[in-house]
């Protein structure tokens, strides 16, 4: 599946219960990615609203999907 660049309502309930949580969890693990990647550069100063426009996007973009998978009563998957 490929994550469009602008993820919106009309995209997330296109998608069926297991594409949504393909999506979130790709989406998730690259917004982790980020967040790790700064909190290691600012360490302690490590704000994530105060982050770069990279981070927050993929913040926006991860929070969206994950919120909707949460109202659909999924259960959201994490690699451990």
């Amino acid at each position: 599946m490929k994550l469009p660049q602008t993820i919106n309502f009309k995209w997330i309930d296109g998608l069926e219960n297991d594409d949504l949580l393909t999506a979130e969890a790709r989406l998730h693990k690259q917004f982790s990615t980020l967040q790790s990647s700064e909190r290691k550069k600012r360490g302690e100063d490590f704000e994530l609203m105060r982050g770069s426009a990279e981070l927050l996007a993929a913040w926006d973009r991860w929070s969206r999907v994950s919120a909707a998978a949460r109202e659909r009563g999924l259960h959201l998957r994490r690699a451990r």
